[in-house]
């Protein structure tokens, strides 16, 4: 938990609390910032807690009122964070403007930064005292109500500069409404007033010495129109008396430091002083109407008031006193002044002392004369700083009726010193009337907001400071009691403070007494105890000045002198609110009558606290009766060092102005305010999703219930929620600890799978490493193996060798003597083995003899039984036989029918062989003699009746057909080759027969039907030679009927010999182009019936033969591969593929399938891209539907005003969709008028051929006899030149018709794009051919003003800019195309180049073309910029295209513009949409492509510079999610120039500084290696905004960090090489040049027509 506690000097510091606090702890364990330990104890009354510190997402605030925790300490906290680590020296403090003075020039106050400011919302944009003037200026604009700028705060805290500023800010913004340049003059007041109104003061080298209120005038277009100021105030003891180390007003020193110049000799200065020169001064006054001869008479007058305190006296006495004679000093004064010495020196020695009776002339002493000489001195001094005064707002008064007005109100702020006077007091005064203005207004907001949002009102104590006024100013007050002490004879300061002590001493609470002094007393102001000294009190106030001095001075020859001492003051009158509670918006200054020269001036004699009091009165009036801006100014140390923050005096000051006074009352109610939107979508993380409802403001309800128990911590308000102090930090620590959980669990995943990762990285090393480790080690020991192998082996040899040698020995030995021994045995052995074998041999012969003779023995005895039995089995069969053999006729019987059976089928056989022979030559026979044209069919019908035969089950319900006549015919041919085999099975003889009737039956069959289709066919041709006759003879009928009508007509025509019948318009002639009409149509019926009989027969004739040999191929293949190939055996199948037939068949069958497949494909995908259709005009019509129920539905809603133009709007793009379908629909008329046109003179052209025939078939008599009658000449086909024609009378009408009254949404929409400009160049070619130079320079002079003058009237349509901007330049395309020029002409085709001009060259009209058009594109960039401004900020900046990326952060009493899109927000969508607008719109109008790119490219400047602007000046938007919101926009706009193929025009070139700076949000900001990388990578921006978005960069949320100053130190040491430009904002009003290449044109000038639609009937084409 982070704290501040307060230190010893009351510095307040941030701490960290270490332990927890329990009740009843006395000690607090801290650690300050710094790292240092603090036991904190805690006061043992009170026992009050250190104030808690803000969550660091809140610190640096621009809203101090948005900070969750309100006190002194956090206040004090964002300032100092806000001013030394982001240089940031504006804040807002709810409606007070905290500014602290830098001490250093910062390039925040150029006009480019004004106009930023201008137009803003003031929560929009960082603090700026731009932003009050823009806030007060829109206000007046709004609200019709005057404003003033209340700008106050101590010596030296930049009150003037802030003043100045503001002054500047209107002037620049508002413009001067005559030509007069009234806001120069307004600005070259300052600088006058500061010279004469100026001083250096220990604290400030610039302070203003007096108080001043500037009302800025203005008209009913708010523009400044004058201004008026008022003095409050003026330090006029500065004349005569500086304090240590403080200096004289700034005019005197000007004016010694010029004192060398030739003009200023007369005022005989010397050189001491050397610090300004004069020249502005001078060149200002000469800007507000002060002549030469007024300056050289204020600069006598300050010259003489050198020389007056330069004067001396001399004592005589204790009571008298004299100058020496001819004192150079006083002889210098009056020279300049054009007084008489004498006179003068005697007044300043005496005075003139009054009584009831008598005058009497009385001497001074020395100190009397010193005190009258300065208060002469001074008397002079303020004179001429009000004649000056009053002759600048003479300057600046203006005589145009005043509508409004701004008053900016530059006033000392609230002042305490070691020693404090008179001055002191009036200041305080002043600051203590302000103070309860201003809390009275905090008040006043406060309540109304709380109303306004319908919140429970609660009292809030605040600190009144009226009894402090009634202290100064009541009755028998301060003021009052110095008054009365100032008109007592013998009145001092001693008796004034007794009478003050004893009124209001012990009696208010406010007033105390010092314990060791008598002279002074104490007041409790509200910023802090004041003590003041009274001595002086009387002197300042009575401001006593001698009368005969006056007088002296009065009567000077100087005329300029006389006129500082008139008796005239300038009464204001107040401003009274009116009876509606609505202040009037003019205030007039009311001059009292002059003073009568007698009258000894009362007014004179007022006191200075009584004319303070009167002015301050005034002031106070005008402040609550405008709208009051306030401006705090803070001084953040005394020793002027920039940037350097006293903590100290920062706190002294905020007390005096009131900021803790703001935070107070805010923070006394409910300081923080959300809307509902930004409340969930800040806080959306807490719910879960069952609490997410439709109605956003109940589910904040439902949320804020279960998050604050306590429902005092919060209210609901209409649109806001109210929060009181330290909630929103409560929530923002509930937000931040889900988050903090979630971001836990994401780290704890990542770790686990980084650690994982690097888990297994170790693994993989450790086991690499064992196998290495494991590799060396094998290797070590199979090399160890392999020498204990090899010592192995080497011993195994050599004992080997040893053991061999001894064992061959040893071998040889018993070798020998088994060998021996052996061969004995093997002796003995060899003859017992023979003698076994021979007795084994004799053995087997005698028991082979032995075997046989028993089997012959046996073999015997069993023939012989069988032999025995097979005569038993004989007899039996025998007697069997005998008994059959009785029937042996029967069995011949049969024997017969049998033989003869064989032989019938022998010759059945032979008579199917001879069949199948005579078939196969028939069929062969059949196919040679058939043509080759119907061979296919013939085989078709041929198998189709083949097969049934063949298959007697055949029917025609088979599938569909899928094979061609060739493979039928393949397949018969093969059957029918076939040869009998003995190997195979034989045919069926019946089935064979039935095939040969079958196939005689067929042949007959198809002879009947060839005849029969040759009869047909014979009837068919008939029937069309007779058709085809009669309707030749009735159209001969037809046309001798037309003849002989054409000859009536004739006859008709010749009888009445008038011309009148014949013209065009006459009635006999509108009759014959009826007929001729009539009979045009009726032949072409007659073809259309001749065309439609013949397809008739054609495609009847081609369906029957289709159908009937589609139906047999079908049928019959299918069937007979289903049934005949079915029965055959597998043998069959062998046989007929044999020579691959069956495949043949099958590969038509798929050919067949696939054709047949690929047809029903093609229907189904017509019928699929018809249904297709159908269902697209179906969605088109339901979204038609909807978006007129949606355009209904929001009419209802729209109130009855916005409802009936909504509606107007959706008629007036209903009836312009109209007239555009109306004007095509015109359009296809005049073409067909044109084509029947061409008929009537084809037509014509016949009758004329006709009644040449007739003249020829009349006799030589009957020609003399009859009269000539007129003949009509038809007109041939014009070969156009492309050129127009027009009369001169007609230029205006060309002019007013084609340029001034062309509307480019409503008729050039449907031009050939350029066509104005094409035809003004054919107007220009024909008064070239006709060689008329008048013609051609009238024609381009009215052609460029007309275009001016247009745009002038439309300058703001962006069609119509858009629109000229192409045709000027397709203009001067054709001027250079057709100029004759070999550079022009190389892109002509012959026929273009025979158009070019011939007799001018128009090059110096081409030159005013192209400025003209450069004219057209500069206000084409600023319409479309003027268009784009409204949408860039709020597409590119605030709006959330990456939803949820950005938090809402909390906002103070100035809210922003919401992030979240609401209705009529604009998003980035609406920039690509418009960016859409703008180039459709330039492709219909024909702009030429180069011309597209460079608009396009001016456009992407203009959202990178104002973007990248906003950016610098905004500090809620330099974050790292908004980094990644414009990286994403800015790729957005990217691809739409790559949809539009742009890419190459440059324009993503111009968004490079704002992809940079959305980079620079983005990247690491920590080390140097991070310093290096953002100085390589921010080469298009410069070191000032690079540095600027370092300073403004801010965490949203609490896992940020913010960017040190140690860093950006780093960054500036890197960049300070760098030479660029010290300008912080882009030039967005800068235009790129811009070029207009050639575009020559390839359309040919002889074939454009002009459109009826344009009303140009009177020019025609040549």
């Amino acid at each position: 938990m982070q704290l501040e506690s307060a230190q010893k000097k009351e510095v307040w510091k941030s701490a960290e609390l270490l332990k927890d606090y329990k009740p009843g702890d006395k000690v607090l364990q801290l650690r300050l910032e710094e790292g240092k330990d603090l036991e904190y104890c805690l006061d043992p009354k009170t026992k009050e807690l250190p104030p808690l510190r803000n969550p660091d997402i809140l610190v640096g605030e621009n809203d101090l009122t948005a900070l969750s925790y309100l006190h002194e300490p956090a206040v004090l906290h964002n300032l100092k964070v806000r001013f030394i680590d982001s240089k940031l020296i504006y804040t807002y403090c709810g409606i007070v403007l905290v500014a602290i003075n830098p001490y250093e020039q910062l390039p925040i106050y150029g006009e480019d930064i004004i106009n930023a400011y201008s137009g803003q919302n003031m929560g929009d944009m960082d603090p700026h005292i731009f932003a009050v003037a823009e806030e007060a200026y829109k206000q007046m604009a709004r609200d019709e109500r005057n404003q003033s700028i209340i700008v106050s705060g101590e010596s030296g805290a930049g009150k003037t500069v802030s003043a100045k500023y503001a002054m500047r800010y209107f002037a620049t913004v508002s413009g001067s409404a005559s030509e007069a340049n009234v806001e120069e003059k307004v600005l070259a007041s300052n600088p006058i007033m500061e010279s004469i109104g100026n001083a250096k003061t220990t604290r400030n080298d610039n302070s203003s010495r007096f108080g001043k209120y500037i009302e800025i005038g203005f008209d009913k277009r708010y523009r400044i129109i004058g201004a008026n100021m008022r003095t409050y105030l003026l330090e006029k003891s500065r004349v005569v008396f500086q304090a240590e180390e403080e200096r004289n007003y700034h005019i005197f020193y000007q004016l010694c430091a010029s004192a060398a110049l030739p003009e200023f000799k007369t005022l005989r200065l010397g050189m001491k002083f050397t610090v300004i020169v004069l020249c502005n001064c001078m060149y200002k006054a000469v800007c507000l109407r002060i002549s030469d001869s007024y300056q050289m008479g204020i600069f006598r007058i300050l010259a003489g008031i050198l020389h007056l305190g330069n004067v001396e006296f001399a004592s005589r006495d204790s009571d008298s006193c004299t100058i020496p004679p001819k004192h150079d000093p006083l002889t210098i004064f009056c020279d300049l002044m054009g007084v008489e010495y004498e006179e003068m020196a005697h007044w300043l020695c005496h005075r003139k002392l009054a009584t009831a009776t008598e005058t009497y002339i009385k001497p001074i002493s020395k100190l009397h004369a010193i005190n009258a000489r300065d208060a002469l001195a001074k008397h002079i001094y303020a004179n001429l700083f009000n004649w000056i005064v009053d002759h600048v707002n003479k300057a600046l008064h203006s005589t145009i009726k005043q509508h409004s007005f701004i008053g900016v109100l530059d006033i000392y702020g609230f002042e305490t010193f070691e020693i404090n006077s008179f001055e002191q007091f009036c200041i305080n005064y002043a600051n203590e009337k302000l103070q309860q203005q201003f809390n009275m207004h905090v008040f006043k907001l406060e309540q109304e907001e709380y109303m306004k949002e319908q919140i429970p009102w609660t009292l809030i104590d605040f600190y009144d400071n009226q009894p402090c006024i009634n202290l100064i100013e009541a009755k028998m007050g301060i003021l009052d009691l110095l008054d009365e002490e100032c008109k007592m004879p013998k009145g001092s300061d001693d008796t004034w403070a007794q009478k003050l002590y004893n009124t209001h001493l012990n009696k208010c609470a406010l007033f105390e007494k010092p314990r060791l002094s008598n002279k002074a007393f104490i007041i409790k102001h509200f910023a802090d105890k004041v003590e003041y000294q009274c001595e002086g009190f009387l002197e300042k106030n009575k401001d006593t000045v001698y009368e005969e001095q006056i007088k002296v001075l009065k009567s000077s020859k100087f005329k300029l002198l006389p006129e500082l001492f008139q008796d005239e003051e300038k009464v204001l009158s107040p401003t009274s609110a009116t009876p509606s509670g609505r202040v009037p918006l003019s205030r007039t200054a009311v001059k009292p009558a002059k003073a009568r020269p007698g009258q000894t001036s009362k007014e004179h004699k007022k006191t200075v606290g009584h004319q303070f009091r009167n002015s301050l009165h005034l002031l106070m009036e005008t402040l609550n009766a405008t709208t009051p801006h306030y401006v705090r100014c803070i001084k953040p140390n005394d020793f002027k060092f920039p940037f350097t923050f006293d903590e100290k005096r920062a706190v002294q000051q905020l007390r005096a102005c009131g900021v803790l006074e703001t935070i107070r009352i805010s923070a006394a109610g409910f300081p923080s305010r959300w809307t509902y939107q930004e409340f969930f979508s800040r806080y959306r993380v807490l719910m879960k999703q069952r609490d997410v409802l439709g109605d956003r403001k109940q589910t904040c309800k439902n949320v804020l219930e279960k998050l604050i128990l306590d429902k005092d911590k919060y209210q609901f308000g209409k649109t806001k929620i109210f929060f009181r102090a330290g909630q929103v930090a409560y929530l923002e620590k509930i937000r931040a600890d889900k988050l903090r959980a979630a971001c836990i669990r994401i780290q704890k995943t990542i770790r686990g799978w980084l650690m994982r990762k690097k888990y297994m990285r170790m693994r993989k090393a450790a086991i690499t490493i064992q196998r290495y480790v494991r590799g060396y080690q094998a290797r070590c020991y199979a090399k160890f193996l392999r020498r204990t192998r090899a010592a192995i082996t080497i011993q195994k040899f050599h004992r080997m060798y040893v053991v061999r040698k001894r064992y061959q020995c040893m071998r040889d030995a018993t070798i020998a003597l088994q060998a021996l021994l052996r061969g004995y045995m093997a002796r003995n052995k060899y003859q017992m083995m023979l003698r076994e074998h021979k007795s084994i041999i004799i053995q087997k012969h005698v028991r082979g003899w032995l075997a046989r003779v028993h089997y012959r023995r046996t073999l015997k005895a069993i023939v012989y039984l069988q032999c025995c039995y097979r005569r038993m089995m004989a007899k039996r069969e025998l007697k069997k036989l005998k008994i059959e053999a009785r029937s042996v006729e029967r069995y011949k019987k049969l024997h017969i029918g049998l033989e003869n059976k064989i032989m019938q089928l022998q010759r059945k056989i032979d008579e199917q062989v001879k069949l199948r022979e005579s078939v196969c030559k028939s069929f062969i026979f059949f196919s040679s003699t058939m043509p080759v044209v119907n061979y296919q069919n013939q085989v078709t019908f041929l198998c189709a009746f083949l097969f049934p035969s063949l298959c007697p089950f055949f029917t025609h319900s088979s599938a569909s057909f899928c094979c061609g006549s060739g493979i039928l015919l393949d397949f018969v041919l093969f059957f029918l080759k076939q040869e009998p085999s003995e190997k195979k099975a034989p045919l069926d003889m019946s089935l064979f027969l039935k095939l040969q009737k079958r196939v005689t039956e067929l042949e007959q069959e198809k002879q009947s039907l060839q005849d029969e289709l040759d009869r047909k066919e014979e009837q068919a041709l008939r029937a069309k030679a007779k058709y085809e006759s009669l309707k030749r003879q009735e159209l001969e009928s037809e046309n001798k009927k037309l003849k002989n009508e054409l000859n009536e007509l004739q006859k008709a025509l010749t009888e009445t010999r008038s011309p009148e019948v014949t013209a065009p318009g006459a009635p006999a002639y509108r009759v014959l182009l009826d007929q001729l009409t009539s009979v045009s149509e009726e032949l072409e019926v007659r073809k259309e019936e001749v065309l439609i009989l013949r397809s008739q027969l054609v495609s009847q004739k081609e369906c029957n033969v289709l159908n009937m040999s589609f139906h047999h191929h079908h049928v019959s293949l299918l069937y007979f591969l289903n049934t005949f190939l079915g029965r055959q055996s597998p043998q069959d199948y062998h046989m007929l593929n044999e020579d691959g037939e069956l495949w043949l068949v099958y590969e038509g069958l798929k050919q067949a399938n696939r054709l047949l497949e690929s047809q029903l494909q093609s229907q189904k995908k017509s019928h699929e891209n018809e249904l297709e259709s159908l269902r697209g005009e179906i969605q088109s019509l339901k979204e038609e539907n909807n978006r007129q129920q949606q355009l209904l539905a929001q009419n209802l809603q729209l109130p009855p005003e916005a409802r009936i133009e909504a509606s107007l709007q959706h008629e007036i793009t209903r009836l312009t969709n109209e007239n555009l379908d109306l004007m095509e629909q015109l359009e296809k008329q005049d073409k067909t008028v044109r084509k029947l046109k061409k008929q009537l003179k084809v037509f014509a052209k016949k009758i004329g051929e006709l009644e040449v025939g007739q003249m020829e078939n009349i006799s030589p008599g009957q020609i003399i006899d009859e009269p000539i009658r007129p003949v009509n000449i038809p007109r041939k086909e014009k070969d156009f030149q492309g050129m127009l024609e027009y009369k001169k009378e007609d230029e205006q009408k060309l002019v007013k018709n084609l340029i001034l009254e062309l509307k480019p949404r409503g008729v050039a929409v449907n031009l050939i794009p350029g066509l104005p400009a094409y035809i003004l160049f054919m107007c220009v070619r024909h008064a070239d051919y006709l060689n008329d130079d008048q013609k051609v320079r009238s024609l381009l002079t009215s052609t460029i003003n007309g275009i001016k003058k247009v745009l002038k009237k439309r300058g703001d349509d962006f069609e119509t800019v858009s629109f000229w901007l192409s045709n000027t330049c397709r203009f001067l395309h054709c001027l250079k195309q057709y100029s004759g020029e070999e550079g022009f002409m190389k892109h002509n085709t012959p026929r273009q180049n025979e158009h070019c001009l011939t007799n001018f060259d128009l090059a110096e009209y081409r030159q005013v073309l192209s400025d003209l058009a450069i004219q057209i594109y500069q206000q084409l960039v600023r319409v479309l910029e003027n268009i784009l401004q409204p949408m860039i900020v709020s597409g590119m900046l605030e709006h959330e295209t990456i939803q949820g990326v950005s938090g809402v952060k909390p906002t103070g009493l100035r809210k922003r513009t919401s992030s979240i899109a609401d209705e009529g927000t604009y998003t980035l969508d609406s920039i690509i949409r418009q960016l859409n607008s703008f180039h459709s719109v330039m492709c219909q109008h024909g702009m030429d492509p180069e011309l597209i790119k460079q608009v396009v490219k001016q456009m992407f400047y203009i959202i990178g510079a104002v973007t990248l602007n906003n950016l610098l000046l905004r500090k809620d938007m330099c974050s790292w999610s908004k980094g990644m919101q414009i990286r994403y926009n800015v790729s957005q706009l990217e691809e739409w120039l790559r949809d539009k193929n742009l890419m190459n025009s440059g324009a993503k070139e111009t968004l490079e500084p704002l992809i940079q700076a959305a980079q620079l949000l983005q990247v690491k900001k920590k080390t140097d290696e991070d310093a290096e990388a953002i100085c390589s990578m921010c080469n298009a921006l410069t070191t000032a905004q690079i540095v600027k978005v370092l300073n403004l960069y801010t965490p949203v949320n609490e896992f940020e960090e913010r960017v040190l100053v140690s860093f950006i130190r780093t960054i500036q040491l890197r960049l300070r090489d760098r030479k660029d430009s010290p300008q912080l904002l882009m030039d967005a009003k800068h235009i790129f040049p811009v070029t207009f290449p050639f575009n020559p044109s390839s359309l040919a000038l002889e074939t454009i027509q002009i459109p009826a639609s344009l009303g140009l009937g009177f020019i025609s084409r040549v």
